[in-house]
């Protein structure tokens, strides 16, 4: 990841409505709405949910009973949704649209071939993260059978501070992004976390100056991660290229010119697609 193995990234856990009057979902706007209630349908599986029950539904989302049977009943027929003889689980037509986001497609497309090149030739875990709001998203991941499989996935998010693709995008942002990021508080997911606003800032300078990044054991304990930045023309970020492996097992010396090669790969790719 950005660093570390991602871990199951902290899932945002969407606030009840509870005492919010239900007029029937007709409201265009506000939390009443149909859309908004979609939302909060959709939103409340988690990464480990399989399976949700109506309760369940009910209790995360805090919409009416009624509210939730009949849009759940609407999102089937859509294939949103698919129930089973346990609850409702997301269904293949989000998967379905999903593969139709046309930058994620091109990112993928782009990065694809460097990525397997650089697995190849480290044997480690191979991460590829874009920006959104203060976190990173991962839109790829290369995994040898030795590799990192609980802390990171596909479609998973981990805080910008605390990782190494988050760094990399924080260095190459405009500066009030970290300033947002310091106003919401740097959290510690390990001791090893850095939650210095000055020794992040500094880390950052340094990134600037080098086009890589170092995490170490700040999203897991045992293990760090190295990244660089990809851009799409030059000055342009879209994201940030990274491998993961156990602290013992990192050679940057090694890793570190593999890793560049890949991300300027990765960019030049993006530039002929124009």
């Amino acid at each position: 990841m950005t660093v570390m193995p991602i871990a199951p990234a902290p899932h945002h856990v969407t606030p009840a409505l509870a005492a919010v009057p239900d007029p029937g979902g007709l409201n265009p706007g506000g939390m009443n709405s149909v859309l908004r209630k979609t939302q909060l349908i959709v939103e409340a599986f988690t990464a480990e949910d399989d399976v949700l029950s109506l309760a369940e539904l009910v209790r995360r989302t805090g919409v009416a009973k009624a509210s939730i049977h009949r849009l759940a009943h609407e999102l089937v027929e859509w294939g949103v949704l698919e129930r089973t003889n346990r609850g409702y689980r997301l269904g293949l037509r989000l998967f379905e649209i999903g593969q139709r986001v046309h930058r994620q497609r091109i990112l993928r497309e782009a990065a694809l071939p460097y990525m397997e090149d650089l697995l190849l030739a480290t044997q480690e875990t191979v991460h590829f993260a874009i920006h959104d709001g203060l976190e990173v998203l991962y839109v790829e991941k290369l995994v040898v059978h030795r590799g990192l499989n609980k802390q990171s996935r596909v479609a998973g998010r981990l805080p910008l501070y605390c990782t190494a693709t988050g760094k990399v995008i924080l260095a190459f942002s405009p500066a009030p992004l970290f300033s947002e990021v310091v106003r919401q508080g740097l959290r510690p997911l390990t001791r090893k976390t850095i939650t210095s606003p000055g020794l992040l800032r500094n880390q950052l300078e340094r990134v600037r100056a080098e086009r890589l990044a170092v995490e170490v054991e700040e999203i897991r304990l045992g293990y760090m991660s190295v990244a660089v930045p990809v851009f799409s023309h030059p000055g342009t970020l879209v994201g940030a290229l990274s491998l993961t492996a156990p602290t013992c097992r990192m050679n940057l010396a090694r890793f570190g010119g593999a890793l560049h090669t890949a991300g300027l790969g990765i960019s030049r790719a993006l530039q002929a697609m124009g």
